[in-house]
């Protein structure tokens, strides 16, 4: 019996197969779970191409997160597929150029507000509009890299993830009486879209390879998404608030 038997995992962020969110999906359906994909606009082919990739094709619903419209209508769409959620892989992100790249001081509040309400506040959106098919509690897992320090290059993206991984815990506090948890897993660098758009990207290879005391892949997301599947099982029944750190323990050492 796989760890998700019997679940049914909704899956936001595929776009490609390097995406952390396709070994997600990918995982959830080799250890039982029904998925279900989001996404949105110009993407939605794309997802639904690297859909026919998995193990088995599974239906794409309409979300755009910073769309009300879509949040308000998400639990009706995922319905038409799965009658509930017990897991949900939040793997969303964008900041506008002007907000990476070593151009902090310069960006200006519109581009800020866009990289947060991204990059953050869609965790508690998402959550709360899958809330409806959670009545018996689940998983809520998400994904940054590690906010704890400034990173070259990544400027107000790093600041966004420092309020993502606030909001997780904000909403750990208030979900928990419903049994629903809410972590994070802290990624190391891999070698996928949204990294493409960081300037400066190579300064994060180097020192991962240099420093990291397991070694880090950055073509290998299946420690990662090893880790969101276990977040989502019932193997961590009492684990809510956490960031998982998946980084070969870069993090641990100076």
């Amino acid at each position: 019996m796989g760890l998700l038997e019997g679940k049914r995992v909704l899956v936001t962020g595929v776009l490609v197969e390097s995406s952390i969110a396709f070994h997600v999906a990918r995982l959830a359906q080799e250890e039982g779970a029904t998925v279900v994909l989001t996404s949105f606009g110009r993407q939605m082919r794309l997802t639904q191409a690297v859909a026919r990739r998995l193990p088995s094709t599974p239906p794409v619903v309409e979300l755009d997160v910073t769309k009300p419209e879509d949040l308000d209508g998400l639990a009706a769409a995922v319905r038409e597929h799965v009658d509930s959620l017990d897991g949900v892989m939040h793997s969303i992100a964008f900041a506008p150029r002007t907000a990476l790249g070593g151009n902090f001081l310069q960006t200006p509040w519109e581009d800020v507000a866009t990289a947060v309400h991204v990059s953050a506040y869609s965790l508690k959106a998402l959550t709360t509009a899958a809330l409806p098919l959670m009545e018996r509690g689940g998983s809520v897992v998400g994904l940054t890299f590690d906010a704890s320090r400034a990173w070259p290059f990544y400027d107000w993206m790093g600041v966004a993830k420092a309020a993502f991984e606030s909001t997780g815990r904000y909403l750990a506090r208030d979900l928990g009486p419903r049994n629903v948890r809410v972590n994070i897993v802290a990624a190391g660098p891999l070698h996928t879209t949204a990294a493409k758009s960081i300037p400066g990207f190579g300064v994060f290879e180097q020192e991962w390879k240099r420093r990291a005391p397991l070694g880090w892949d950055l073509e290998d997301a299946e420690p990662t998404a090893r880790a969101c599947i276990a977040l989502m099982s019932e193997w961590f029944p009492a684990t809510t608030g956490e960031i998982l750190h998946v980084d070969g323990g870069f993090h641990a050492v100076g």
